[in-house]
């Protein structure tokens, strides 16, 4: 995996999602309300579309279209529905958010 700096933290807006491009793919970044710094990649193997107008609400993703949530921290689709999304580790350096991918 390689390091790459994402954004600035002061660049996010909690709950609210923003995109960036790695390599052709695009990575969707959330902060939680409790401060919490996730990635993931942003399209849905259930819908095939993008989760980054997704509603955040603690830990989790709520996709509004299809009504199922999805783990910030495992990127797992929740019961009853199936499947997973896939997860960035996120580091912070000061202000620096920066992923492996």
């Amino acid at each position: 995996m390689t390091k790459i700096f994402a954004t600035k933290k002061s660049k996010l807006i909690p709950r609210v999602g923003r995109l960036i491009t790695v390599d052709g793919k695009n990575i969707a970044i959330f902060q939680t309300t409790s401060g919490s710094i996730h990635a993931l990649a942003d399209y849905c193997p259930l819908t095939e579309a993008p989760i980054l107008e997704g509603i955040v609400s603690g830990d989790f993703l709520y996709e509004p279209m299809r009504e199922y949530k999805i783990s910030l921290v495992t990127g797992e689709i929740q019961e009853p529905d199936e499947g997973q999304v896939t997860v960035y580790p996120v580091e912070l350096s000061g202000e620096d958010i920066y992923l492996e991918v």
